[in-house]
């Protein structure tokens, strides 16, 4: 991909992209705000290098993924304030905006994709459950990372099939990440509920 005179190869966007979701998965096991960071600062590369490839709904995701890190990362601001005793918000509104544009963008990029490939098929069941795992991380819900397993493994497939290497060996560490992720925030909800 040419970018402003400077060719980049799709393998150094797969691999600054991966890097950084890496990273980043470690800040979310302790559910650090560090994380939206690191996870913002994938998509960047991720974006290029399936917009360069004609995937539409991948690249569509990264926006999606944005505006989810966005809001993540100041939806967990307010929580903690809230938590302190600081302030009150709505938490429904500020849910509902965020589904609605990702809903708007995800719609957008399933019309542009052609669906006569099923490969397409593939990456249109990787993207759905994609969005439902986001929406749980944001909530900090345990049954995100279970989701995240299957995202990596439908994601897997189709990294193989596009020849992306790099995400393709990413997906399995990433799956075995979320699952240690998943036994983590079951502790976090039982000593919640045991301190409740």
């Amino acid at each position: 991909m040419n970018i402003l005179g400077l060719t980049l190869p799709p393998l150094a966007l797969d691999l600054a992209g991966g890097l950084c979701v890496l990273v980043s998965l470690y800040y979310l096991w302790g559910k650090a705000s560090t994380y939206w960071h690191w996870s913002n600062a994938s998509l960047l590369p991720y974006f290029l290098l399936f917009l360069a490839g004609g995937q539409w709904m991948l690249a569509g995701l990264q926006v999606t993924y944005l505006l989810f890190g966005i809001h993540g990362l100041y939806l967990w601001h307010l929580e903690a304030r809230r938590a302190r005793g600081e302030i009150r918000f709505n938490e429904a509104g500020w849910y509902g905006v965020t589904w609605a544009a990702s809903l708007l963008i995800f719609a957008y990029t399933v019309v542009l994709t052609d669906f006569a490939d099923v490969w397409n098929g593939v990456q249109f069941a990787a993207v759905t459950l994609a969005l439902v795992a986001n929406f749980a991380t944001t909530r900090r819900w345990a049954w995100a990372w279970p989701v995240w397993v299957v995202v990596n493994a439908v994601q897997a497939v189709y990294f193989w099939h596009t020849g992306y290497w790099v995400l393709f060996g990413l997906q399995f560490i990433l799956a075995a990440m979320s699952l240690y992720g998943w036994k983590q925030w079951r502790q976090d909800e039982a000593r919640e509920v045991a301190f409740a």
